[in-house]
């Protein structure tokens, strides 16, 4: 839909109330605040992804309402800074996120109350022994569990972060979602 995302009406046209998410990167610092401002009056449940040019305009989306604030320019210094000091880490972590033409696929996985993992730990759950995936982190409400133990026990609604083959990945999704 074309229009001007700072004005309400036209959020409104393009579906505010009902979104889930809304990324706005406009190159304007001013008129992203100014939409994500608008934004999270008109749907407060929303997740907003914002983007920042300027140093210190991050605060500012934050105070807005944004979910989450990237900035292109910082991104792209710190990953050409690790391409130089860890290159084998940086190739590593382009294979596992590209998701194209490659084998490892890095995603996050939502576990449904309803799903046959639920109170299972880690090593009974057979994500790795059967899949082949690698758990490596399970976000449980605010906190986030880096490379969690075996004998971790998986709970409804927590986010895994795995690192497998896509086939896999997608069979673990199945699971995730519902009782097997």
């Amino acid at each position: 839909m074309a229009g001007d995302a700072t004005d309400d009406d036209c959020l409104i046209a393009a579906g505010i109330k009902r979104a889930k998410g809304l990324v706005t990167a406009v190159t304007s610092d001013t008129e992203n605040v100014y939409i994500t401002l608008s934004a999270r009056g008109l749907n407060p449940d929303l997740f907003i992804l914002a983007r920042a040019s300027e140093q210190g305009s991050e605060k500012k989306l934050e105070r807005a309402g944004a979910s989450k604030v990237i900035s292109p320019y910082t991104i792209g210094a710190s990953r050409m800074a690790q391409a130089i000091l860890r290159p084998s880490v940086v190739d590593f972590i382009e294979i596992a996120t590209a998701g194209q033409h490659l084998e490892l696929q890095l995603e996050e996985i939502m576990i449904a109350s309803d799903s046959s993992l639920v109170n299972k730990n880690l090593i009974n759950s057979g994500i790795r022994k059967e899949l082949g995936i690698i758990i490596v982190g399970i976000k449980k409400g605010q906190g986030m569990l880096f490379n969690p133990a075996p004998e971790t026990v998986i709970e409804a609604s927590d986010i895994l972060i795995t690192l497998g083959e896509p086939a896999a990945i997608q069979n673990l999704e199945q699971i995730a979602a519902q009782g097997a």
